[in-house]
């Protein structure tokens, strides 16, 4: 059963290809809204706080600061309305899902960026 979803998952489902990222980095999200029968690009840019799962039902989970409320987002990989991603930092932490960064307000807020 698990070959069959897996057969039809890779025949039947586009999908999109976008950079590698993990948590820590800085990206923009663009993705389309639709208002009636107006479209529209909106963006998101924020730290990545999680990446989960694995093929079609991947997801990651962005944060960022709208004046002192943190909104956090979470996008499925295989959106059909996500446009693209950039990479704006790569950020070096620890571990792999950075719930800790929650917490952490000021200067501790601050992710160390990796140079190339």
């Amino acid at each position: 059963m698990e070959d069959l979803v897996k057969f039809v998952q890779d025949a039947f489902v586009p999908k999109n290809e976008f950079p590698s990222f993990s948590a820590g980095d800085t990206i923009t999200v663009y993705y389309k809204i639709v208002e009636g029968v107006k479209t529209r690009t909106q963006h998101f840019k924020g730290v990545v706080i999680q990446k989960r799962g694995s093929g079609i039902s991947e997801t990651f989970t962005i944060r960022k600061m709208s004046g002192t409320i943190g909104v956090e987002r979470i996008f499925p990989i295989n959106l059909p309305t996500l446009e693209k991603i950039e990479i704006n930092k790569k950020g070096k932490v620890r571990r792999a899902r950075i719930f800790y960064f929650r917490g952490l307000t000021g200067k501790k807020a601050r992710i160390k960026e990796v140079r190339k």
